[in-house]
């Protein structure tokens, strides 16, 4: 039926199914069922290419004159996924955005190599949380069986599809490097999940032959650079091996200093000294930093000092404007600051301060995204505690991610005070702000003036 629907859509849409190209220019088109946003943004890389607003039956179509062929994006906001294009290509798409990557469907001129991609991705969401429920426990030999395995049934898919000539030589790569990295990745992550599954005191010896692909990694792949599991797996083995290496050289070094900041050091050169292509190096230095500055509250001495040292390795780094609005973020939250002077909106759609709202009073503000029922139900029953913890402190409660009207029929389905609660449009500017990370964050203020920047909700 889904197969059916899809080829009347592309008849409307596209004129005809078929695969032939007969020129450069690329027609991609679809239909959003549910739709959580007027328009789709297609993207190359951390570039965009193009945007389409969706119609009166929620449909939208890119025509292009001509592209590089190669991996895009298209966003749906606040969702996204990948779509391989051609020159040439006339590709349809339907998805519903209540269930968006499991009814997500291609059809068309590469269908096949989306399609597949797809069933990459999901399969992999299935095969992480099996890697950490039962692989990871395994033994090494047995764990390299198990993941060999569930390897080889995609080859075999992917080689079913080749056969037939239905996907160039350039997807070819692209699903094969897909299929590589996601299992090398598993590799390796496995000594610690392993060590930490096992409650073992070290490190678990591991067959020579354990790590044999790591000879063929190529650290300059641009058609590979916005592949998840290319990404990924380079996280992972730069983060393997700056660990390893410090620890078979570095002895008690770094005692004397933080250890986070020591190792996200090594990171940042190890980088440096193995990747090439420029916008993998960028997105690479970028999650260090953002790894180091959100995720660990260091000493501010300490912060100082990565962020010296992360410019000194990474120059012109295209998100260095990000880092660093992050990191002046974190140097205004310490306690003793006022509280960022960000504009919000309250349930009358009037607009507020943040110093205003906190003045005379002690608050705790927390944030929430109207994306995620089941996260927002969460801190919404947390806040309930707190009322009865924190009988001294207003509990104020901050939406990002959310359409304003759609803001305030979940305040009324649920019943919730409105006059505590505030709704932001710049999700970007309070992001770098007030650093929200993770979504749990807290800031405690007493009289506008920061207590505690980094609190958690679910730690008070």
């Amino acid at each position: 039926m889904i197969r059916i629907l899809l080829s009347t859509c592309v008849a409307l849409l596209v004129g005809c199914s078929s695969t032939k190209k007969d020129s450069d220019s690329v027609l991609f088109a679809g239909e959003i069922v549910n739709p959580t946003s007027d328009q789709v943004i297609l993207l190359k890389g951390g570039s965009k290419i193009d945007s389409a607003k969706l119609d009166d039956k929620n449909r939208f179509k890119f025509k292009l004159s001509s592209i590089e062929n190669g991996l895009y994006h298209f966003n749906i906001a606040p969702e996204h996924q990948y779509v391989y294009l051609e020159k040439g290509d006339s590709l349809m798409v339907r998805l519903n955005t209540i269930y968006f990557d499991e009814s997500l469907v291609f059809s068309g001129s590469n269908e096949e190599t989306n399609n597949f991609l797809l069933d990459l991705f999901l399969a992999t969401e299935i095969e992480d949380s099996d890697m950490y429920s039962e692989y990871y426990k395994l033994e090494p030999k047995e764990f390299l069986a198990k993941i060999n395995a569930l390897k080889q049934e995609k080859v075999n898919k992917l080689n079913e599809l080749n056969t037939e000539n239905l996907i160039s030589n350039q997807a070819i790569k692209l699903l094969t490097g897909s299929i590589d990295y996601t299992y090398n990745r598993y590799k390796e992550i496995y000594p610690f999940r392993h060590k930490r599954r096992t409650a073992e005191e070290n490190f678990h010896d591991l067959p020579k032959d354990f790590y044999k692909y790591r000879s063929s990694i190529n650290y300059d792949d641009h058609t590979l650079t916005y592949l998840r599991p290319y990404y990924d797996f380079m996280k992972a083995h730069l983060g393997n091996l700056s660990y390893m290496t410090c620890m078979d050289n570095c002895g008690d070094l770094h005692e004397n200093n933080s250890k986070q900041l020591h190792y996200k050091k090594h990171k940042l050169h190890l980088i440096d000294s193995l990747v090439v292509e420029k916008e993998l190096r960028d997105n690479l230095f970028r999650n260090v930093a953002f790894d180091y500055l959100l995720k660990k509250n260091d000493a501010p001495e300490n912060t100082e000092i990565f962020i010296k040292e992360f410019k000194k390795v990474s120059k012109n780094n295209m998100h260095l404007e990000e880092i660093e609005n992050l990191y002046q973020g974190i140097v205004n939250l310490q306690p003793t600051n006022m509280i960022p002077n960000l504009s919000v909106l309250n349930f009358e759609n009037e607009p507020k301060t943040l110093t205003e709202i906190a003045s005379d009073k002690k608050v705790l503000f927390y944030f929430w995204s109207g994306t995620n029922r089941k996260q927002y139900l969460n801190i919404f029953k947390r806040i309930d505690i707190l009322k009865e913890k924190k009988p001294d402190h207003e509990l104020i409660g901050i939406n990002i991610k959310t359409d304003y009207d759609q803001w305030k029929n979940i305040l009324t389905t649920l019943g919730v005070d409105p006059s505590l609660q505030y709704h932001s449009n710049d999700f970007k500017e309070l992001t770098e702000k007030l650093v929200l990370y993770p979504i749990n964050k807290a800031i405690i203020t007493d009289n506008a003036v920061i207590v505690d920047g980094f609190s958690n909700i679910y730690k008070n």
